[in-house]
């Protein structure tokens, strides 16, 4: 499968008291949305949500940073490595993916998105968990420009992903329950 999301970011974060690991680990209803971005954005006004994309493990992701601002913008992955297929001036739209370098891209941690421009990565997902991607300027990831990548297997394997530890502090809505 082949996930898409392009990412004008009209969903501002809030930062949830429970980690979004536990709520997910538990259960725990209220704690985050995963229909928050669309894989088309709109034109409606942001909104505020504590946005997660769920993806499943061993699928692709295609990741479009469109940047309509006059200043650079830099974006990061938490426990991944990315290629960098393409980038342009102006708008992107699905007729520039046969631009996109497929044969030796550059695999990044951290992207840069030139003023009035779009940058695409592709994503290889082969490591499940809770990922952070998130502006890696500070005050841009202050004000709620990042997100959650969800990658699961519905075969619980410790190859993929290890059971919480007994001593596993537990705080917002996860206290009282137990590991």
């Amino acid at each position: 499968m082949f996930l898409k999301i392009i990412a004008n970011f009209e969903i501002i974060i809030v930062i949830s008291e429970t980690p979004l690991k536990l709520a997910d680990h538990f259960n725990i209803p209220g704690v985050f949305s995963t229909n928050a971005i669309q894989s088309v954005p709109s034109s409606a006004p942001a909104t505020v949500a504590t946005s997660v994309v769920r993806a499943s493990l061993h699928d692709f992701l295609e990741v479009v940073f469109q940047n309509n601002e006059e200043s650079m913008q830099s974006w990061h992955l938490d426990g991944y490595d990315f290629w960098d297929v393409g980038f342009g001036s102006g708008q992107w739209t699905p007729e520039q993916r046969p631009l996109y370098n497929l044969v030796d891209a550059l695999t990044r941690h951290t992207t840069q998105v030139y003023p009035n421009s779009w940058t695409a990565i592709l994503v290889s997902l082969d490591n499940q968990g809770m990922w952070n991607m998130r502006s890696a300027i500070w005050e841009r990831q202050y004000l709620g420009q990042q997100f959650y990548l969800k990658v699961w297997d519905p075969v619980q394997s410790l190859a993929n992903e290890y059971n919480p530890p007994d001593n596993l502090l537990l705080c917002g809505k996860a206290v009282g329950r137990r590991v």
